[in-house]
Parts: structure tokens; C-alpha cells; sequence
């Protein structure tokens, strides 16, 4: 028997994972946004990176969900762990032994694969490292860089598991106020405030810490959830807002996490008839989301006339049937385990 959701999450999370597959086809064969359409239009961030944010957003609000309906650190844990290493273990295994081999030509490659590396890559949550004759005369020579945000969302899990466990999750306060210092660090211009730090090392912590200002707004729209209303003429509202902020970066930054939470949660959470199959639908984003990388490349490599807008479509449907594989064959069956 389907499970029905009284929520529009997992439309939302399978509009975001196209979105960010709709971002790559045309930046995976151009090297840059230079045709990105959001990029294109707003000059400010590409459709790749709204949806990582939507992802975050929508994360940090069913993880503090889930704490607090179990508050329990081990428990809690494994879950997360069921959630996140199955679907990642195969994909990971799948970018190294089937998607390396057919992007490259030694006929030695075998023989080269450091298994024990790409182990310690699987335990640690990070993309598959990538040999440096892989897709050559491509931009963007790696195997599954999409894998990147996944180390990050784990972080976020032992974020709360840590603040749940000293007790931080019994009152809202303690972490509206993380949320408040988050958001505050993430408009400042870390290599103006912090010049020491080395560009790579800035790179990555400014991704930890944006991620992590939205993971925060979704867990603060969860913990204020029964104070909010949400109409659809503030929706409307905040939307335009929004669009308005797409223009400027710095306003960007304060109306996304905030405003554009509000239009999300307010969507996720409307009564729409005609989206109601797909509340009971298998949830396959997660699977999209890992496959949708190395089938764009793929794709790109062995068919190099196809024009971004048809790579696009053909990973779509690719990686729909990766997406359905990879839920019912992996992921629900570990997520059944975890009771």
C-alpha cells in the first residue's frame, strides 16, 4: 500500500533535482553559465545552485522534524546513515567501476584504481576521485562531481544530533540564535574579513557555511511552524520580492533563505488536487540527483553534437529509471531496516 504525505515534499524535491541537471547540461559542454538560463537572466546564481539551497532548506526542516519526534543520538543516527551511505555507496561504486572506464581508454586501468582511496572516499562522503586522462578535452574532468553537497548535508545531520544531545533542540531559542550567527557569517566576505585563509579552504568553508545558513532557516521555519500563516498572497509577495533580489547579490542573500523559505514552505504545504499522485509516489531525487553528473557526461562524451537542451531531456529520463532503481532496490529497503 502507497504512502500518502500530507505535503508536496517530494514534488518539490524532484522539480529541484531537474532544475539542477537542467544547471549542468549546458555549463558541462560550455565550461561556464555563459548559457545557464537563470544565470543568464539574473547574473547572480545559476538553477543549480537555487535548488541545492531549496534542498537545504527543506533538509533542515525534516531533520529537526525527525529529532524531535525521536531524541534519541544513536537512533537518530542511524537513520541518517540509512539514509545517506546506501544510495551514495552504489552510486560512488557505479562512477568508478562502470562510468571511469567507459569516460577513459588505458586499457590498464584496472590495474591502476586505488581501491583503497576510493574507499575512504565512500566512508567519508566525498566524489569519486577521477584519473586525469578521464574526459579529456572536456570541461570539468570528473566523474560525479554532483557528490559534493552530500559530506555537507551529513554535517548538517551531526549538527543537530550534537545541539540535540547537550539538549540545545528542547527550546527553540538555542537554535533560532545558531541560525542568527550562521546567516550574520555568511554575509560576510570571508577573504576580505579572513585574508590568511587559503583560497581553496575559503572556497569550500563559504559552501559549508552557506549550506548550512539554509539547513538552519529550514530547521527555524520547523520550530516556528505552528506561529507562521502561510497565505498565497504573501507568497505571491515574498516571490516578488525575491525575483526582484535575483538581480543583486547581497540582497540575494537575505531574502533566499527567509522569503524564499516562505514561498517553499508555503508550496509544500498547499492542498493542490491536481499534484496529489505525487504524494504517494516513490521517492526518486536522491537517485536522480547522484546519476544525473555522469550521465550528462556520458552523454556528452559519446554524443558530443547533442545540444545542451537535449542532453538535458535524455538525462531526465535516464536518470528517472536510475532514480526508481535506486530507491526500490536500495534506499527503501535500508530505510526499512532502520525500525
Amino acid at each position: 500500500m502507497a504512502i500518502t504525505h500530507n505535503n508536496n515534499f517530494n514534488l518539490i524535491r524532484l522539480v529541484l533535482t531537474i532544475l539542477v541537471l537542467l544547471a549542468h547540461a549546458p555549463e558541462l559542454i560550455d565550461g561556464n553559465r555563459h548559457r545557464e538560463i537563470l544565470t543568464t537572466i539574473f547574473g547572480t546564481l545559476s538553477f543549480g545552485e537555487l535548488a541545492v539551497n531549496g534542498f537545504f532548506l527543506l533538509s533542515g526542516y525534516l531533520i529537526l522534524q525527525s529529532w524531535h519526534r525521536q531524541p534519541q543520538f544513536a537512533s537518530f543516527i542511524k537513520k541518517r546513515i540509512l539514509r545517506i551511505y546506501p544510495g551514495f555507496i552504489v552510486a560512488s561504486l557505479v562512477s568508478i567501476s562502470i562510468v571511469t572506464p567507459l569516460g577513459i581508454h588505458p586499457i590498464n586501468f584496472w590495474r591502476r584504481i586505488d581501491f583503497l582511496a576510493h574507499l575512504q572516499e565512500i566512508l567519508l562522503l566525498t566524489p569519486p576521485s577521477s584519473p586525469p586522462n578521464i574526459f579529456q578535452g572536456q570541461p570539468y574532468p570528473n566523474v560525479n562531481s554532483s557528490m559534493w553537497t552530500i559530506v555537507h548535508e551529513f554535517r548538517c545531520y551531526l549538527l543537530v544530533a550534537i545541539v540535540g544531545l547537550i539538549g540545545g533542540l528542547k527550546r527553540s531559542t538555542t537554535w533560532l540564535v545558531l541560525s542568527a550567527f550562521v546567516f550574520i557569517v555568511h554575509n560576510l566576505p570571508l577573504a576580505t574579513h579572513f585574508p590568511q585563509l587559503s583560497a581553496t579552504f575559503a572556497h569550500h568553508l563559504s559552501d559549508l557555511i552557506r549550506l548550512l545558513t539554509f539547513f538552519c532557516a529550514g530547521g527555524c521555519f520547523y520550530l516556528l511552524r505552528d506561529r507562521i500563516d502561510y497565505t498565497r498572497n504573501r507568497a505571491l509577495l515574498a516571490l516578488s520580492i525575491v525575483i526582484i533580489s535575483l538581480f543583486n547579490e547581497n540582497m540575494l542573500r537575505l531574502a533566499l533563505p527567509t522569503l524564499g523559505g516562505y514561498v517553499l514552505f508555503w508550496f509544500a504545504f498547499s492542498k493542490i488536487p491536481s499534484l496529489q499522485w505525487f504524494r504517494t509516489s516513490s521517492d526518486v531525487s536522491y537517485g536522480i540527483y547522484l546519476y544525473g553528473w555522469p550521465t550528462e557526461k556520458l552523454l556528452i562524451w559519446y554524443l558530443p553534437s547533442l545540444s545542451p537542451w537535449l542532453v538535458f531531456l535524455c538525462t531526465t529520463g535516464i536518470c528517472y529509471i536510475c532514480g526508481l532503481l535506486s530507491w526500490h532496490f536500495v534506499e527503501k529497503p535500508c530505510l526499512r531496516s532502520r525500525n
